[in-house]
């Protein structure tokens, strides 16, 4: 459910449950698979600047510093209670995190400065404008050349899907989530590059289907609209 006072969905859909949610997401979302495959994926590299949008607790910005000692890391949540939580997780951890406080909407607004921007299940939790204007938003931060990659819960096929996926419902709230399970976010990544609508890799978990998504932003950029290509 949605933050009334922040107007954003807290972990768990209640800040309440904050302190489970990294226990949460190993039990029910298959989580060591899909984010081994997604850390491939992104292949984080020396030297690259990456914006982790939608952060949480900091489980994937802590494995992209692991990986790559030398990437500058940013990880930006609107959640002050998670951002504490990455801050010391980051900090047991043995490495150095950038962590800024913002929705997805706002990663935008520093221009394109990062090679790479990632997100990893956040869109289900947001409303349609949202999820449209942070996808925006995560194209419009890396340069060209670069990547954007999102890991989420995107179009359930069938129908065990979908009631598996009734438990994240229950807990986000239907009126954001259900868009996902319709393909909200394969229209809204195909408006920017028709391929990269398809996923790269997707996990059955006990709470329904994970799908893994590359963009990639060209090198040269048109006057006007820009292009891009998975």
């Amino acid at each position: 459910m949605v933050d009334a006072q922040r107007n954003f969905t807290p972990a768990l859909g209640l800040s309440a449950l904050t302190p489970l949610y990294d226990g949460a997401i190993r039990l029910l979302t298959r989580e060591r698979a899909w984010r081994t495959a997604f850390l491939d994926q992104i292949d984080p590299r020396p030297g690259e600047r990456v914006i982790d949008v939608g952060c949480g607790t900091g489980s994937l910005a802590i494995l992209l510093k692991k990986a790559a000692p030398e990437l500058h890391v940013v990880g930006m949540d609107p959640d002050d209670g998670v951002l504490e939580r990455a801050r010391a997780k980051a900090e047991a951890a043995g490495v150095e995190i950038e962590w800024r406080r913002g929705f997805a909407r706002d990663a935008g607004a520093m221009g394109p400065v990062f090679d790479k921007a990632v997100s990893s299940l956040v869109f289900h939790q947001v409303p349609m404008t949202e999820k449209e204007a942070g996808i925006a938003a995560m194209v419009a931060a890396v340069r060209p050349g670069g990547e954007v990659h999102i890991a989420d819960y995107a179009t359930q096929t069938t129908s065990l899907m979908r009631a598996l996926f009734r438990t994240i419902q229950a807990l986000d709230g239907r009126e954001n989530t259900q868009a996902n399970a319709d393909g909200a976010i394969e229209r809204l990544l195909a408006a920017q590059a028709p391929t990269a609508a398809r996923p790269i890799r997707t996990f059955g978990t006990p709470t329904g289907r994970i799908s893994l998504f590359r963009l990639q932003i060209p090198k040269l950029a048109k006057a006007g609209r820009r292009e891009t290509n998975a």
